[in-house]
């Protein structure tokens, strides 16, 4: 016990939050059937102002389960969900954990190349996707190893008057899917389980693969996260455990998305495993988010310092009456001290009684795993690690564990920390590492201190990465998608400051002889990245350069960018800065742009 004591100098510190709790060891969809059983008639959930209540929730997951096996899926077996924050994610989710499988959560909006693969790497043999996404799958499909694509629809979760504002919208523009296409819709996909009469249910470890994230790991690259039921219901326990305020039925905006560590851990599953109730957003504007907030009177919110920094220029939030906050989470990127000191004025002035409190976690411990304690903040700090959960700051890469307040790398041990990389053993070594005091360690990347209290303060990542709506982006993965374009010598990206994202995304190239550096090259290279790059990753601009700065070692000096960019910037005029970005500007050319790309490679095809 000394051993701990010694390395956990916030132990004394907790005021009333919990050092050590007890975890559930069964499967997530155990986990919530009990929330189920002890709360039927409480809503878990709302979703475009559509009510459902737990026992209707857990009647939805377990039809969802027998479709699921009816359909062909197996105990292990790996299925992608590529859906935004409705009800069709939910049921899906825990419907595949209920039948022992394994849910590939990502992005609905990543180019069709990302999809592929994460498909393939997952292996993959089936998919719940949404209408407007059919097009992007079905141009993969004969690359992957697809069976089963299940389309939902938004407009199938409406209320009649809402569904029918929604098709004279949103739902006209989405591209109509053929009839002989193949595919099985969701609601006929959800009648298939009539015939299932075996048991469907099937429990697992707690410490057997249930879910993978993606993320771009220590090295830049991606790579799919295998994280255990145990992970996320120790996660869940955790949440509430540093909320001692926290009651069943109380409301969490949950705009953070499903295919996110963040969503999917604090504001879906945690709520809904300790009968909480979660108002779903599909799509985020920050207009959309003040507006539930005053909506809905909810307790919880979580976001990034883009969104807090977005609400406080929003003319609707004036007479917002916030009384209602019981808890305000920031994560995902640095909250500025300037920002937090704005921010909680903000929530004062509109009759909140508490103020934002800044969290740390990574994709490789589910998501969050740091919180500042409800009664005791450190201007700058990141808070105290979770209840079993263990901080130190080390020498990087190393096991030297450096004195209070000197900065080293951040390392994570706990009840949250993933199985593995997936089928990446060498990246798992280098991340999961055990040391002489029996904890597996996480090694983050990220660099800062801790004080003799056991507060952390995070100063930033080792690794290189861009940081844009509270996205991680790589810039490495990025340089090798357009270094494979014909027309690129070399390339280099950079993340660029904005007001609003914190970080936009710049690329720099080099063209082969024989292009000119023209709107048309611009154009073409633009249709590329969209068809390659998510789209919240894509540049907002491409700048041509005859070379390169390179550093003694020959490496591109992608820092010698990132200053010129920002003393242009700063010797920039107002009407520059205020222009739109040239993406945005020539959004109608590029579409084109990719329509002649599309046309190009299909003309490519069948020549060979």
């Amino acid at each position: 016990m000394e051993q701990i004591t010694a390395k956990t100098p916030w132990k004394d510190h907790l005021g009333i939050l919990p050092f050590h709790l007890d975890y559930f060891e069964g499967t997530m969809y155990e986990g919530i059937k009990k929330a189920a059983e002890a709360y039927p008639n409480y809503t878990a959930f709302d979703f475009m102002g559509r009510p459902t209540t737990y026992r209707k929730m857990l009647s939805e997951i377990q039809r969802c389960a027998k479709s699921l096996r009816t359909l062909g899926v197996r105990e292990g077996d790996r299925v992608t969900i590529a859906l935004p924050n409705c009800p069709q994610a939910i049921y899906a989710f825990y419907a595949i954990n209920c039948i022992g499988a394994v849910a590939n959560m990502v992005h609905p909006l990543s180019a069709e190349k990302e999809l592929e693969f994460y498909i393939n790497k997952s292996n993959s043999v089936t998919v719940i996707t949404l209408d407007q996404f059919y097009n992007k799958f079905e141009a993969i499909r004969e690359n992957t190893k697809l069976v089963n694509v299940v389309i939902a629809s938004i407009k199938d979760e409406l209320s009649r008057p809402i569904r029918a504002g929604y098709m004279l919208t949103e739902g006209r523009k989405i591209q109509k899917i053929p009839k002989n296409a193949p595919i099985v819709r969701w609601n006929d996909f959800m009648n298939i389980g009539k015939s299932c009469f075996w048991n469907y249910e099937v429990h697992k470890d707690a410490d057997e693969t249930a879910v993978i994230l993606y993320s771009g790991g220590t090295t830049g690259t991606t790579k799919g996260i295998e994280l255990t039921n145990k992970n996320f219901n120790a996660l869940g326990a955790q949440i509430t455990g540093v909320n001692p305020m926290f009651r069943p039925g109380d409301k969490m905006l949950a705009a953070m998305p499903i295919f996110h560590g963040f969503g999917l851990g604090v504001c879906i599953h945690s709520m809904l495993f300790n009968g909480g109730r979660c108002i779903l957003v599909p799509r985020f504007t920050a207009q959309s988010y003040a507006k539930l907030i005053t909506k809905y009177q909810c307790n919880f919110i979580a976001g990034v310092p883009t969104l807090y920094e977005a609400l406080l220029r929003l003319p609707s939030m004036e007479k917002a009456d916030l009384s209602c906050l019981k808890g305000v989470f920031s994560g995902g990127d640095s909250l500025s001290i300037e920002l937090k000191k704005k921010f909680d004025k903000f929530l004062y002035d509109h009759h909140a009684t508490i103020q934002v409190r800044e969290g740390y976690g990574t994709t490789e411990t589910v998501t969050a795993c740091c919180l500042t304690p409800p009664a005791m903040a450190k201007e700058g700090s990141i808070g105290v690690p979770f209840p079993d959960t263990f901080i130190k700051i080390v020498k990087p890469d190393t096991e030297e564990e450096l004195p209070y307040g000197e900065e080293g790398e951040i390392l994570l041990a706990g009840p949250s920390i993933m199985k593995c990389y997936m089928d990446a053993p060498e990246e798992t070594a280098r991340t999961l590492r055990k040391h002489a005091d029996g904890l597996t360690w996480v090694y983050t990347g990220d660099l800062g201190y801790m004080d003799d209290e056991g507060f952390v303060y995070f100063k930033g990542r080792s690794k290189r990465m861009i940081i844009s709506s509270g996205y991680n982006i790589y810039p490495a993965q990025m340089e090798n998608i357009l270094d494979a374009n014909k027309m690129v010598h070399m390339s280099c990206v950079i993340g660029v400051p904005d007001d609003y994202k914190m970080q936009k995304v710049k690329a720099f190239v080099v063209l082969k002889e024989g292009y000119p550096k023209n709107e048309d090259t611009w154009l073409k290279l633009m249709a590329y990245c969209k068809k390659h790059i998510a789209k919240y990753a894509m540049p907002y601009d491409i700048e041509f350069r005859d070379s390169l700065p390179t550093t003694l070692v020959g490496k591109v000096a992608y820092r010698i960018l990132e200053e010129e960019e920002l003393a242009r910037i700063a010797q920039a005029s107002e009407e520059e800065k205020e222009a739109p970005d040239a993406a945005e500007y020539k959004k109608e050319k590029i579409a084109e742009a990719v329509k002649a790309l599309e046309a190009e490679e299909a003309e490519e095809t069948v020549e060979e």
